[in-house]
């Protein structure tokens, strides 16, 4: 199935598809200064959303990841994720 990108390629996945997780996390992990406004024009996703988001990654994949001021850092993958095939979601 294709997928409608945004204007840097990223595949733009629908509400509730565990893939624009992953979205969200390579664009924290791509980014060299990932703040909310960054991270939500690379990967397309709600800025009002990326918190809970976030949220999500922690509870349901054990991503160790956290906020100083306004940066986001991912401090571990956690068990179950593995970067490079997270890193894949931005190309589609």
């Amino acid at each position: 199935m294709e997928w409608i990108h945004n204007q840097f390629g990223v595949p733009q996945y629908p509400e509730g598809d565990t893939r624009k997780l992953f979205v969200l996390l390579a664009a924290i992990a791509l980014l060299e200064r990932p703040t909310q406004s960054a991270v939500a024009d690379l990967s397309g996703h709600a800025r009002d959303a990326i918190d809970a988001d976030i949220d999500r990654l922690r509870i349901e994949f054990g991503v160790h990841l956290h906020k100083v001021g306004a940066v986001y850092h991912i401090e571990d993958w956690g068990d179950v994720l593995l970067q490079a095939g997270v890193m894949r979601h931005l190309k589609g």
